[in-house]
């Protein structure tokens, strides 16, 4: 029997409908009928996450745990999140739900090994996600070698995150922020970047960027559509 996907969303809006139409796109499906049934809470009034893990602010979980609800109402047989960030809220979001979480941050490491074997990974992320070191430990468990960026690299990615995507600003805006961070790290030996924010696919994608790079909204998608039973397009 096919399974639905359930989407704790809203972190950001725009990344949570990036998930959705990639979702769509790559889901190998003849027709409308033969695509996957997928609920979205989109809840945008969710705390912010590096806010949390940084600076002590608003706790997320409260506010993710309520969406959750909601998409156990609704009959999803599965959960993804389109925020890296928010992985580090995991082990406290699991117990409470029978739901699998499917996880970004593995789907994305595990696709780096696979598609760029042997590469140095620049690590492209919020403070938030690279000071709890989810990419870190997941790369380092498969035996990827990996580089992270410099402070100043940090706030210019910052900068490409909440002063442009989230913000709605025009691409130009954050142009040079963004490729100060990957000529930089590419100087120091990165071979390939992982877009670990949500936002970042998108930065990319406004740039007209052609990078060697991995996609975690995109293979999480892709890990959704398989464990619904599914096809992936081009599988």
């Amino acid at each position: 029997m096919k399974k639905t996907i359930g989407i704790l969303g809203g972190m950001g809006p725009m990344a949570t409908a990036d998930l959705f139409q990639k979702i769509t796109a790559l889901t190998d499906a003849a027709g409308d009928n033969e695509h996957i049934r997928v609920y979205i809470d989109s809840n945008a009034s969710i705390p912010d996450r590096t806010a949390a893990i940084l600076a002590g602010g608003e706790d997320p979980v409260p506010a993710m745990a309520d969406a959750l609800r909601h998409l156990e109402l609704c009959g999803a047989d599965c959960v993804i999140m389109p925020c890296n960030t928010a992985h580090c809220f995991l082990p406290r979001l699991k117990p409470l739900t029978e739901l699998p979480f499917l996880s970004m941050i593995e789907a994305a490491a595990s696709a780096c090994r696979a598609r760029f074997p042997g590469k140095s990974v620049g690590i492209l992320a919020t403070k938030g996600t690279l000071a709890a070191g989810l990419y870190q430990e997941a790369l380092a468990a498969r035996g990827v070698p990996f580089l992270v960026p410099d402070e100043a690299e940090r706030d210019a990615l910052m900068e490409v995150i909440y002063q442009g995507v989230k913000a709605g600003a025009p691409p130009e805006s954050y142009r040079e922020a963004f490729l100060s961070v990957t000529e930089g790290m590419a100087a120091r030996g990165a071979e390939c970047f992982l877009l670990a924010c949500t936002e970042l696919p998108l930065a990319v994608r406004a740039l007209g960027l052609d990078l060697p790079c991995v996609d975690p909204t995109e293979e999480l998608a892709k890990a959704a559509i398989r464990f619904c039973g599914y096809r992936v397009k081009g599988e």
